[in-house]
């Protein structure tokens, strides 16, 4: 894989884990509006949770999606295995 080839690959993974701080944020500020509103309109029954369970189950698949999904992959495994070897032999 060549220099250019990883700056590109890099970029996307960049592009990727800023999209999802993206989501995780747009997910906390409308909790807290959603909580504002359920506490101003009625205080006595509680039901911003109701959205924000089924929007929290996204932001789990979408970290699955950035963090999870390629982290270990082949990938993972042999850099695992060339660091464990480095370490093996340092010993």
């Amino acid at each position: 894989m060549n220099e250019q080839e990883r700056y590109e690959r890099a970029k996307k993974r960049v592009k990727a884990i800023r999209g999802f701080y993206v989501h995780l944020t747009v997910f906390a500020l409308v909790g807290a509006l959603l909580l504002a509103i359920n506490l101003i309109t009625s205080p006595g029954k509680l039901w911003f949770y109701w959205p924000l369970f089924g929007w929290g189950i996204a932001i789990v698949i979408h970290a699955i999606g950035v963090y999870g999904g390629k982290s270990f992959g082949p990938e993972w495994e042999e850099r695992k295995i060339r660091e464990l070897m480095a370490k093996d032999k340092s010993e």
